[in-house]
């Protein structure tokens, strides 16, 4: 059994919250390094931090967008760190010491990084991603037996979006045989029937032999459908490393796919009026306790207020459906009565 003791913590208090939450967009958990006797412990902390921003970089921006902080200086990249902390791995088989870093990156130091750099964020609050890889061989369609791709698509897990693969169904077998001669007319829902409001994909692969593969995507995505094509060259792979080479570009995509759909874009905030009506259960301190727990909200300003209700006026980031299911996560209820919005703890 692994265990850990903490023998470092180094924390600077500068916001409110939790700051060891791993559900922080600018957490990076579990970057794992030799304990090297020769590098002191503030070496082994900066390497951590190159690596764990590297982590960062992968898990929030699109691949277009990675390559315009590549020209960061490591002194700007270590400001960016509001906190870190360090365990202590115990030896593995061969008597090798390891050290686990966490380290939370500076929300509004990332957010004027962003903003000077135009690059948009993702902030992905659903990572479950239902699909099914259907792999055409000469007239044969494999879905799940013999099927390459349905086999080993989660032999390598990916940390930024869980791809979640259906069981054996008779019916599923039966709707993909009934359209054969064209699959991608297939209703993604009608794979999906338990799953139809999460993100789902339908991944067509067809073997032609040649040196470019073609990868077909049927997807709905934060409830946008989206269809596309990606080209897999085959190089000097055999088939089978030629096939987790179309698994690892293909996982690449849809995870791209997934943060072009929840993009943040902070040059660009909203604002929402709200009338906050006052009881015993609408405690005011409670709402804000709440609303301060919401990365994309960067501002709770309160208007005006008096025995019955209280106007409070939210800054924040990103589609108005998206902050609507954080509210409700929070279990906070925001609803439009006439022209005018409520907000009310549940």
């Amino acid at each position: 059994m692994k265990s850990f003791k903490i023998i470092i913590i180094l924390v600077i208090f500068l916001k409110t919250g939790n700051v060891l939450s791993s559900e922080n967009n600018f957490h990076v958990n579990n970057i794992e390094l030799n304990k090297n006797l020769n590098l002191s412990s503030e070496e082994l902390a900066n390497k951590a931090i190159r690596k764990g921003f590297e982590v960062l970089k992968k898990k929030i921006l699109l691949e277009d967008d990675l390559e315009k902080l590549s020209n960061l200086k490591f002194q700007q990249i270590k400001e960016l760190v509001l906190y870190y902390q360090v365990l202590k791995k115990d030896k593995n088989e061969i008597g090798e010491n390891k050290l686990i870093f966490n380290i939370l990156f500076d929300r509004e130091k990332l957010h004027n990084l962003f903003y000077s750099s135009n690059i948009r964020y993702s902030e992905i609050t659903n990572k479950e991603f239902f699909i099914l890889p259907i792999f055409k061989k000469g007239e044969k369609i494999l879905i799940y037996n013999k099927n390459f791709f349905y086999e080993n698509w989660n032999k390598d897990k990916n940390n930024i979006i869980e791809f979640i693969l259906p069981i054996e169904n008779i019916e599923t077998i039966q709707k993909i045989n009934l359209y054969k001669e064209n699959l991608i007319d297939l209703e993604l829902e009608s794979l999906f029937l338990e799953y139809n409001k999460k993100n789902l994909a339908l991944i067509l692969i067809e073997e032609t032999g040649s040196q470019v593969q073609k990868i077909f995507i049927k997807s709905k995505i934060s409830g946008k459908n989206i269809d596309k094509t990606i080209l897999v060259k085959r190089g000097n792979n055999k088939s089978e490393e030629f096939f987790s080479k179309i698994i690892f570009d293909t996982k690449e995509e849809l995870v791209d796919l997934v943060k072009s759909q929840n993009l943040i874009d902070i040059r660009t905030p909203a604002f929402l009026n709200t009338k906050f009506l006052v009881n015993k259960k609408n405690n005011l301190s409670n709402l804000i306790r709440k609303l301060e727990k919401i990365e994309t909200i960067e501002n709770i300003f309160i208007q005006k207020f008096n025995k019955e209700y209280i106007l409070i006026k939210l800054k924040y980031y990103g589609k108005l459906d998206k902050i609507l299911k954080q509210l409700k996560d929070k279990n906070i209820n925001l609803s439009l009565d006439g022209d005018e919005w409520r907000i009310k703890i549940i």
